[in-house]
């Protein structure tokens, strides 16, 4: 099943403490306070990788810990500040604490946000004299770092979202529209894990996310329910995937619609195209009755290739130009 949930603990580093310290220099018998600062602590900072398309990629590790900061020295020295740790996740990772309230939402590539921040240095007995006290031994220690849980949601950000009842060839076709090669099998949710494929057209790239697929009653949690529907929220546009070879291709449609819509009515506001799928079969009946709706179709075919050209000329201009990359940023 597709991890788009994870729980973490974040532990920043505790900051260095302030040295007491007094200068001891032949000829300066009454050497004053020299003791140093103590060094910041390391923080936790979640970073949006676009190379990580799950939470898979971060691992197994639970929990993620900063190193403390360095103690003061003398002549004034202030201890060493430990590094930041940087915890890459994929883009589109909602942040939330354990009440559930959101706290950031890393949907750009290499956003970053502060999990937890290192504690501040402690202060050297340097900072503590004054005209009555030209001695001090007064030091502050260093401050503690920041432990908290953090849950993690993954919702895949694709520029178009498949969208298709079980078997209606949605995995085979986008096996032909990009670089994409999930899993196929002649059983209800093959893909039971969205994935993300790279489509090219015109010097240009977007991403589709092929989803798992719905079943009537999806919106109320029935079969993948909710852990579908939620990865479809942020595409730009969606592509419909019918089986034109059913009796009932029009009203499988309508169905969709309607889950959308009864999950999240904004949903159904997005553009799309229809792919009238299995053209390689007679589907010319299906095809006949989403005309008369005025619902424009692409009949394609996920064996031979069929429409798939004009189904990706038709995705892209339902692309926005920002979200398209040239072709050849994957390998940098």
């Amino acid at each position: 099943m597709f991890l788009d949930e994870k729980t973490i603990e974040v532990r920043s580093g505790k900051g260095g403490n302030g040295l007491c310290s007094f200068r001891r220099e032949k000829y300066v018998p009454l050497g004053g306070p020299d003791g140093g600062d103590g060094g910041k602590g390391g923080s936790v900072i979640l970073r949006a990788n676009e190379q990580y398309t799950t939470l898979l990629d971060m691992g197994n590790l639970h929990t993620y810990k900063a190193e403390s900061g360095k103690d003061g020295g003398a002549s004034r020295c202030t201890g060493a500040s430990a590094e930041d740790l940087i915890v890459d996740v994929p883009c589109g990772t909602l942040i939330k604490d354990a009440e559930g309230r959101i706290l950031a939402d890393l949907t750009e590539p290499g956003q970053r946000w502060i999990a937890a921040k290192g504690g501040k240095g402690g202060l050297g007995n340097t900072h503590f004299v004054s005209a009555v006290i030209q001695g001090p031994e007064k030091t502050t220690r260093g401050g503690n770092g920041e432990k908290r849980e953090l849950f993690l949601e993954l919702k895949l950000v694709a520029d178009i979202g498949l969208v298709g009842f079980p078997n209606a060839g949605k995995s085979s076709l986008v096996n032909k529209i990009s670089s994409a090669r999930p899993k196929v099998g002649d059983y209800p949710f093959t893909t039971l894990e969205p994935v993300l494929g790279i489509v090219s057209y015109a010097e240009r790239t977007f991403v589709v996310a092929d989803i798992p697929g719905l079943i009537e009653g999806a919106s109320e949690g029935k079969g993948l329910g909710h852990e579908f529907l939620k990865h479809i929220e942020r595409t730009n546009a969606l592509l419909f995937v019918i089986d034109g070879f059913e009796a009932d291709a029009y009203k499988k449609f309508q169905s969709l619609r309607r889950e959308l819509k009864n999950f999240h009515p904004k949903l159904i506001e997005k553009p799309y195209v229809i792919a009238l799928n299995k053209a390689d079969l007679d589907i010319e009946k299906a095809a006949k009755i989403f005309k008369t709706k005025k619902e424009k179709i692409i009949c394609t075919s996920a064996l031979n290739g069929k429409g798939t050209k004009e189904l990706v000329k038709a995705l892209d201009a339902l692309v926005p130009n920002k979200h398209k990359r040239k072709i050849g940023w994957e390998s940098k």
